[in-house]
């Protein structure tokens, strides 16, 4: 009996699901179509196409050929990483403050490689709006609001938010956060496309 067949035996079926969120996964990461990671793999799309769907039986064989073609272990397809928790508690973290308004920011989780975000905590007190000028390309800001309440996004158009609203802007162009309450808290999240 081969490792999968005793891997399924063992877990009462295969994890269909996760190998389907697996390879669309790291297909998605190395940025290749359905049709050429079939390709690549030597298997038929309508085989490829039923394991990204969660409705294909792969064999070991095609986890490892489908592993060689994005470049990556075996494991990675069957088993998805562990996650890492980190903590950082409020106050905690690196600061940068903002030499034109009473603003900081808190770098809460920077970019992984082959990921394209970062989380900021923002503190800030009402003054000088925090004007940014445009980050690169393809950037958008998502912003929520924890406590108090701030104007954000473009501008020439920006919108009001309080506690637990959400917004979402263009990062890479003109924008501003502008404290409107003592104490007003954010977590924004730059997505780098």
């Amino acid at each position: 009996m081969d490792v999968w067949s005793e891997h399924v035996q063992e877990q009462g079926g295969p994890p269909l699901n996760q190998i389907a969120a697996s390879i669309r996964r790291e297909r998605e990461r190395a940025r290749m179509s359905q049709t050429e990671l079939a390709r690549r793999a030597g298997i038929a799309k309508s085989t490829m196409s039923q394991l990204e769907s969660g409705a294909g039986n792969p064999s070991v064989e095609t986890l490892w050929a489908l592993g060689v073609a994005l470049g990556v272990p075996f494991s990675r397809l069957v088993d998805p990483p562990r996650r890492n928790v980190q903590v950082i508690r409020s106050g905690e973290g690196p600061v940068t403050h903002s030499e034109q308004a009473n603003y900081a920011a808190t770098v809460l989780s920077s970019c992984p490689p082959n990921a394209r975000r970062d989380i900021y905590r923002i503190d800030a007190q009402p003054g000088e709006p925090k004007l940014s000028e445009p980050h690169m390309p393809g950037t958008a800001e998502h912003v929520i609001i924890g406590a108090g309440r701030a104007l954000v996004g473009p501008p020439d158009e920006p919108v009001e938010l309080g506690p637990g609203d959400y917004c979402s802007y263009p990062g890479d162009e003109a924008h501003l956060f502008e404290a409107l309450e003592p104490d007003t808290r954010a977590m924004i999240i730059m997505e780098h496309i």
